[in-house]
């Protein structure tokens, strides 16, 4: 098999959270040019319109689910929607995710829950309406987008990342549950990536820098270089990848 056709998507279907912008909507491109139809995801209505383009410009079918990740009930009915719509899904990428940042004294218990809940329970709810499908024809592919934070303390990043620290433990349980059944479940893990919420929390300058200066590439990760992992987890030129979190991180956490 050629290296063109071990990372094709032709005929998958994948489901894309928090698609409307920032790495969510670059993977939606990414994914539907390697061959994927997508179920795009987020809250936003106005982004998702622009996911839908980007995929149907490459001539693949996509499908749009304005739902909030927060609600428990929604997100079920959301995973549940897109398999009464596609019968299955091959490729789950759970990349939604939200912060708040705040000295851990000064966190609120609502900015705290609603974390925990778009970046830890949904991921585990879709998951959990899509496997037994995978199960059943005997192959899937789970990404979970973490982060750096995961693994290295920030600063007012005390929820996110107690958030992203269970998501890859959340990873390798789904890893020992259904690589048996010939499901991939993997982490990736980036460094900052100026989306609109990397822009959020690290457009000042004077914050920025002290940070790039941990980086040995002395730089923030593109938005597409992520994508490009998520597309080989995606693909079956990964598939003895298993249960492992990823970093994206330009070096900063080999120091």
């Amino acid at each position: 098999m050629s290296t063109v056709d071990r990372m094709s998507l032709a005929g998958r279907k994948a489901l894309v959270t928090g698609a409307s912008k920032g790495i969510g909507l670059e993977t939606c491109r990414v994914l539907a040019e390697a061959g994927a139809d997508v179920i795009a995801v987020a809250r936003a209505r106005d982004g998702l319109g622009e996911a839908a383009a980007a995929v149907e410009t490459l001539g693949r079918r996509c499908l749009t689910l304005v739902t909030d990740l927060a609600d428990a009930t929604a997100v079920t009915a959301a995973a549940e929607a897109a398999l009464d719509a596609w019968g299955t899904i091959d490729i789950l990428v759970n990349n939604a995710g939200t912060s708040v940042p705040d000295l851990l004294i000064n966190q609120k218990v609502e900015d705290w829950d609603r974390i925990m809940a778009v970046n830890l329970r949904a991921p585990w709810l879709f998951a959990r309406v899509l496997a037994p499908y995978m199960i059943a024809q005997k192959r899937g592919k789970i990404v979970n987008v973490s982060s750096q934070t995961s693994a290295v303390a920030l600063t007012e990043h005390g929820a996110y990342a107690a958030s992203k620290n269970g998501l890859n433990a959340l990873t390798k349980v789904m890893t020992a549950e259904w690589a048996p059944h010939n499901i991939q479940a993997n982490a990736v893990c980036p460094t900052v990536v100026m989306t609109p919420m990397g822009e959020q929390v690290w457009g000042d300058p004077k914050k920025l820098a002290p940070f790039l200066a941990k980086i040995p590439a002395g730089r923030v990760a593109k938005t597409v270089e992520v994508c490009d992992l998520i597309l080989f987890l995606a693909s079956g030129a990964s598939d003895m990848i298993n249960g492992e979190t990823i970093f994206i991180d330009g070096g900063y956490t080999a120091l």
